[in-house]
């Protein structure tokens, strides 16, 4: 699973960025120790708007939000979506970016808390998976 490419929805990062003990954050911080981080444009950008929501000010600073913005901006592999037909797709079309960047990215795993991601079944070569059963593969 070293070196792996990986993409991480952004419910997961955004509860990782506000409890640093929480599952979410142990995956993303192995994920960035040990793997490769893959976001898009389109990826960022629903993680850069969700995170500066007023209902997460009194979680983080604005110093913290720039700042895990910038770490996660420097550290990742960046990809350009196609529009290409995909092999499956959400029942949620705005999820449809995450399996976009997957495949563009070459990503060996997804990792979500959405359900509308995660009952996908018959994407080829990609791995869709709560941040808890990560957790067990990653410590096994």
């Amino acid at each position: 699973m070293k070196g792996d490419r990986f993409v991480i929805d952004t419910n997961v990062l955004i509860s990782a960025a506000l409890s640093a003990d929480s599952t979410p954050a142990r995956v993303t911080l192995w994920v960035i120790a040990h793997a490769r981080l893959i976001f898009a444009e389109a990826t960022f950008e629903e993680f850069r708007s969700r995170l500066w929501r007023p209902k997460f000010d009194r979680y983080l600073t604005i110093e913290r939000r720039n700042q895990i913005l910038h770490d996660f901006s420097a550290i990742a592999d960046w990809v350009e979506l196609n529009d290409d037909a995909l092999p499956v797709s959400s029942r949620d079309p705005d999820d449809d970016m995450f399996i976009r960047a997957a495949i563009a990215g070459s990503a060996r795993w997804l990792v979500s808390g959405d359900r509308d991601l995660l009952d996908i079944q018959g994407l080829p070569a990609i791995t869709i998976l709560t941040p808890a059963d990560m957790l067990k593969r990653i410590s096994a």
